[in-house]
């Protein structure tokens, strides 16, 4: 059996790993000047490749498709022993996994040595411009070559990254052989704000929880280390709920962030502290009263919108304005305005709809063709889900019916 597969990243090349156990004929087509590129980017460098703290509860989808079907077939435990076999070392942070190396090029290059060993043909800066099914047959075109094909797997990507690298050509693909797409959104990407005040705050990083609000009602709660920009939000919590946000705002519904700069206070606890904290301080200038308490850049922004001067002193004359201090130390919104565009994304939150694939992944409407990776309708939270969603899809594609 002849395979083609159209992108030679994560997903790509597992699923042409995955393949030629089979014994296939592998050919993969890749439209830049090597494999791989996008899994450079990855975890800053590092590529946290995969997380042993899983569940399909990870993974989101505009289907209602039960998802942890596919990872009953190949889980996190596959992924390690694949690499372990290859002879990467592993290194555990917290549940995040990355090679040992501390570099994702280790990851790279394992794929790309696999499937040199495995005898995968594959083509670099050969992009696939059109592929057609007759007689039972795909034909795949491209600027250099026209050839036939068994069967063919999209895993083309999505969007999400820089425009060198991806785009989305997969869509257009999908599309020709009658698929819903659903139209994709930048997922795991900062937000930018309408607040002008940014520029002052801009380059704090400091732990926080976050709360979004979707025309009113609460949607997601995350924590962990915000980073303020000059323009808007963006940091891990961000990132794990940026794809509703997206969404949200395509339909442009109302979205806002509140931000509790002291999440570790009861409300009792917190009520008690701000009346201590005015018991031995009062008397004191509103920098030095405020001073201790968070990054001092915050300190500077919330006495401000107070409307209280550094050299104030704190006094009951005061009280509702530092009082306003200490609330918004704990409910501090911000009006989310846009979603950064693909470039800045690590992925895209929609896709080549779920409903219209098999266990296997393959089409129900065109025998012969399969999907992989982020050209579906599923994105991970930020933590290796998205990786491990491509070895995943890319093995159960190679794989194919058996």
């Amino acid at each position: 059996m002849e395979i083609a597969i159209i992108g030679g990243g994560a997903s790509g090349m597992m699923a042409a790993l995955s393949a030629r156990k089979d014994n296939g004929i592998v050919t993969v087509y890749e439209k830049n000047d090597r494999v791989g590129k996008k899994i450079l980017m990855t975890g800053n460098g590092k590529c946290n490749f995969s997380n042993l703290d899983f569940s399909a509860d990870c993974f989101r989808s505009d289907s209602k498709r039960d998802l942890g079907v596919f990872f009953e077939r190949f889980n996190v435990e596959d992924t390690i022993a694949f690499f372990e076999e290859q002879g990467m070392l592993i290194k555990n942070r917290d549940d995040y996994l990355y090679p040992a190396s501390g570099q994702a090029a280790t990851v790279l290059d394992i794929l790309r040595f696999a499937c040199e060993k495995a005898g995968v043909v594959i083509k670099t800066e050969e992009e696939v411009r059109k592929i057609v099914k007759k007689n039972e047959k795909f034909h795949v075109e491209t600027k250099k070559e026209k050839k036939t094909f068994d069967k063919v797997i999209l895993a083309c990507g999505s969007k999400a990254g820089p425009k060198a690298i991806t785009s989305g050509s997969g869509y257009l693909f999908a599309k020709s052989f009658g698929h819903r797409v659903t139209e994709p959104v930048p997922a795991l990407v900062q937000l930018r704000c309408a607040e002008a005040f940014f520029k002052q705050i801009a380059g704090v990083r400091t732990d926080c929880e976050l709360t979004l609000f979707i025309s009113g009602k609460k949607c997601q709660k995350e924590r962990g280390e915000l980073q303020l920009t000059d323009y808007g939000i963006s940091g891990i919590p961000v990132f794990q709920f940026s794809r509703f946000a997206s969404k949200a705002l395509k339909e442009r519904k109302n979205v806002k962030v509140t931000m509790n700069f002291l999440p570790d206070f009861t409300k009792e606890a917190y009520n008690e502290f701000i009346h201590k904290r005015y018991q031995v301080k009062k008397g004191e200038c509103a920098e030095e009263f405020f001073l201790g308490i968070t990054n001092k850049k915050i300190m500077q922004l919330f006495i401000k919108m107070a409307a209280l001067k550094p050299e104030e002193v704190i006094t009951d004359d005061n009280r509702e304005k530092w009082e306003k201090v200490f609330y918004l130390l704990q409910n501090f919104e911000v009006q989310v305005t846009e979603a950064n565009p693909f470039e800045n994304a690590q992925v895209s939150a929609g896709g080549v709809c779920m409903d219209e694939v098999s266990e296997n992944l393959e089409s129900l409407l065109v025998p012969g063709l399969f999907f992989a990776g982020e050209l579906l309708d599923v994105d991970g939270r930020c933590g290796g889900y998205n990786l491990q969603w491509a070895w995943t899809s890319g093995y159960l594609a190679g794989k194919g019916k058996k």
